[in-house]
């Protein structure tokens, strides 16, 4: 019983100085200065739509409120956060300071899957997986296929946020997942009465894909017909051809 309650004692012990080692060293890093702003921008699909001086003008207000020999807290370091998280390219951010008192902003960048076009292109704007547009960026564009209605109208900015709206953003997004479509599809145009129809990368048809709906079996469809026609008879031997219709391909 004496060696089990030593051992209690001991490890109780052992927790204070743990857990005074922990105050000290937070009392110590909330006392001293920022030193340095250090920006880490992940970016796993090679999109460049923000910077590591666009961050630190982002947490600086573009320089007029150095953080740089200043010491940010709780409060302060969540408004430089939020200020970071405003950026439309910013999917999403943390600032923190580290023990040596340096200022860390981790962000990830928000990502587009197509482009919306308008007949003045400076209205152009793109739209993400959740169906919310962003602005074009001076920094980079995007390879992404773009969409239009064949008549030049513009899509309304909360079009993929309904129920009939997510129905063509499954489809873009199918297409975004899928290497080759991604590579494949080059403009895609929503018609009046909701259809769909897009043109290539390679080869001049036109593929008339129908109403968003078995988005993946129309697209096997399709690759049936990249299979098999093309190899033997050219690629520019149909400019037309609809996978609309259930077991048909029609090529004309």
């Amino acid at each position: 019983m004496d060696r089990t309650v030593r051992n209690l004692l001991v490890a109780a012990a052992c927790l204070l100085v743990l857990g005074g080692l922990g105050v000290f060293a937070a009392l110590r890093q909330a006392n001293r200065p920022v030193s340095a702003v250090s920006v880490n921008i992940a970016n796993e699909f090679d999109n460049y739509f923000i910077s590591e001086r666009g961050v630190t003008a982002l947490l600086t207000k573009g320089g007029a409120e150095p953080v740089v020999g200043t010491l940010p807290e709780g409060p302060r370091l969540q408004e430089l956060e939020a200020r970071v998280r405003a950026h439309p390219f910013v999917r999403e951010a943390q600032v923190y300071r580290d023990l040596a008192g340096n200022l860390h902003a981790d962000i990830r960048q928000n990502r587009p899957i197509a482009r919306l076009t308008h007949p003045d292109t400076r209205l152009d704007t793109y739209v993400d997986a959740e169906g919310h547009t962003l602005p074009l960026s001076p920094l980079f564009t995007a390879r992404v296929a773009t969409v239009a209605r064949p008549n030049g109208a513009s899509l309304p900015s909360a079009f993929f946020q309904d129920s009939t709206g997510q129905r063509y953003l499954e489809f873009l997004r199918y297409v975004d997942e899928h290497e080759f479509w991604k590579a494949q599809v080059s403009e895609v145009f929503i018609e009046p009465g909701g259809k769909l129809s897009f043109t290539q990368q390679v080869g001049d048809q036109r593929i008339e894909f129908g109403m968003p709906e078995n988005i993946s079996e129309k697209f096997a469809k399709l690759m049936v017909f990249y299979r098999q026609i093309p190899s033997v008879l050219g690629w520019d031997t149909y400019h037309r051809v609809n996978v609309e219709y259930k077991n048909q391909i029609i090529c004309e």
